[in-house]
């Protein structure tokens, strides 16, 4: 009986990678409040201390913020805490809540495989481009977007994975009664 409940191998080595990306996503993005916080720590103190306003802060925190909202959306997705991807499904009846667990993922694979493909056309339109009083490339205000959209494409098609084969373990999404 418990090898029946055990997932199949693929769906391991599946959930096994996705949980890793999930975890870079989460760490790079705390790594990401933790350097805005500091840079912003240096901002005050620079302006009201040493009299001399770093020019360059606001360029990076924006950066920064980049890659805190789409890494941490991604990561969300995957672990089932974004919020805009569970709302409606749990307003409606459990009877219907699957199909909104199916509609869900599907919308969300495919606006992901948007983010990630038009992403890609926005970092390389923008990738000449400096940002001014920092010179790196404009580029990098985007590649979060298309990264975010490639993870999201890739949770959701794992959800949808999951549930096709009667494995989502979703506590807000299938009518477990």
């Amino acid at each position: 009986m418990a090898q029946h409940n055990k997932p199949p191998a693929f769906l391991r080595s599946m959930d096994w990678v996705l949980d890793r990306l999930a975890r870079i996503c989460v760490l790079i993005a705390g790594v990401a409040i933790v350097a805005m916080t500091v840079i912003f720590a240096w901002l005050v103190f620079g302006r009201y201390v040493l009299n001399d306003t770093p020019t360059w802060v606001e360029q990076v925190s924006l950066l920064l913020v980049m890659v805190i909202a789409f890494l941490g959306a991604a990561a969300g997705v995957h672990n089932h805490t974004h919020l805009s991807v569970v709302v409606f499904r749990n307003l409606v009846p459990s009877s219907v809540r699957t199909v909104f667990v199916v509609i869900s993922d599907i919308l969300m694979a495919g606006f992901g495989g948007m983010m990630f493909w038009y992403g890609i056309e926005l970092t390389q339109f923008k990738w000449n481009t400096l940002i001014p009083l920092i010179q790196w490339s404009e580029g990098l205000r985007s590649l979060p977007l298309t990264i975010s959209g490639a993870l999201l494409f890739l949770f959701s098609t794992g959800h949808l994975i999951r549930l096709c084969l009667g494995r989502d373990e979703r506590q807000d999404n299938i009518d477990q009664g």
